[in-house]
């Protein structure tokens, strides 16, 4: 799909320079040069967070309902299975995100570092329950990750418990209305899916608009209800949703989806555009530490050391995405990890006293 690849590629980009125009003495210096740039960046670009909340929903449709049919199963595997396949890198990447915090504190003093983790905030992350328990984040935008858990899990439900009268999509549909006229103008759920269903929503609508024959009359239906809401109290990141979400509804029904635009740069780009995503961060606290170290304060130096960032960023997400995150390179982790597990259990079977406390074995 390079029109997905494309957009993801264009979203992964902009939150990339969203975080580098707003943490540390790079972004600073940068911004007494350019403040026009870099303020469009600080402002602007964390609405590009909002695409792939659209694509995310529209995949979901796509994997769990293709048809708009309710989910016949027990959605707790495919639950199990999407945990699984955030959290692997996501860890890793917290794991580089801690070193290199604790590598630039040595060389900075600077708000950007977080604090040093403890046991718990950490056991948080891993449980993607950071943001509910209130607990300081150890990596920027890894709230996106507990909420794209978050969003997926409510719809599997939702699809899964509207099986009975078989109205899921009507169900997932009213649940994103309802965050589009209530949930999502109240900032006070934004660590909640609820307060982003109404984006996510509006790319599962896409998917099963541009399945139906009328699909002109069911994608203005979705645009005009949008459009309400945004009446009611315009937000621009709902009006850049609704706007991503017309053009994949279209993109798939006139083929533009699987065609346009061909592009191996973004295309690749947007393939590793999860990886972009983990780990930049830890780049950027790197390089804003050796800018402090090398004690530099010239526009030049500023932005040659963002390029230089910026860069580097992309080139640690693709070994990441090779050695981490890629399906193959997850796979391994994963079955390393199972491995280790099991014989950890028979070590402690084998331990006097303490077999008893193992679990059984599988009969």
């Amino acid at each position: 799909m390079p029109l997905i690849d494309a957009l993801k590629a264009i979203a992964a980009v902009l939150v990339l320079l969203n975080h580098f125009s707003s943490y540390g003495p790079l972004a600073a210096t940068a911004r007494e040069a350019f403040p026009a740039v870099i303020d469009w960046f600080y402002g602007y670009g964390r609405m590009a967070v909002q695409v792939f909340l659209v694509i995310a929903g529209f995949l979901a449709a796509r994997g769990l309902s293709p048809q708009g049919e309710a989910l016949a199963g027990s959605p707790l595997p495919l639950l199990w299975k999407r945990y699984l396949r955030l959290v692997v890198p996501y860890l890793a990447a917290i794991g580089l995100a801690i070193a290199a915090a604790a590598i630039a504190a040595h060389w900075m003093d600077d708000e950007a570092i977080p604090d040093r983790a403890t046991f718990k905030q950490w056991l948080a992350h891993a449980l993607l329950l950071q943001g509910l328990l209130g607990f300081e984040s150890l990596s920027a935008g890894v709230w996106y990750i507990a909420i794209d858990f978050q969003l997926f899990a409510l719809m599997a439900l939702l699809l899964w418990g509207g099986r009975i009268k078989r109205v899921a999509p009507a169900v997932v549909l009213a649940v994103a209305g309802a965050s589009l006229f209530w949930f999502n103008r109240d900032a006070s759920w934004d660590n909640w899916a609820l307060y982003f269903f109404a984006s996510y929503g509006l790319g599962a609508a896409a998917w099963w608009a541009s399945e139906r024959r009328q699909m002109s009359c069911w994608l203005g239906v979705i645009a005009t209800v949008a459009i309400a809401a945004l009446i009611v109290d315009f937000r621009l990141r709902i009006a850049l949703a609704l706007g991503v979400a017309l053009l994949l509804g279209f993109g798939r029904r006139t083929g533009f989806l699987e065609q346009w635009p061909y592009v191996r740069p973004l295309a690749f780009l947007g393939q590793i555009s999860y990886s972009v995503f983990l780990v930049h961060f830890p780049v950027l606290l790197l390089a804003n530490g050796l800018y402090a170290l090398l004690d530099l304060s010239s526009t030049a130096s500023a932005i040659t050391g963002l390029l230089l960032a910026i860069s580097a960023s992309i080139v640690a997400a693709t070994y990441f995405y090779r050695w981490i995150e890629s399906p193959e390179a997850s796979r391994r982790i994963t079955s390393a990890f199972g491995w280790l597990t099991g014989k950890g259990l028979e070590l402690v079977r084998k331990v006097p006293g303490l077999g008893r406390l193992a679990l059984p074995r599988q009969s």
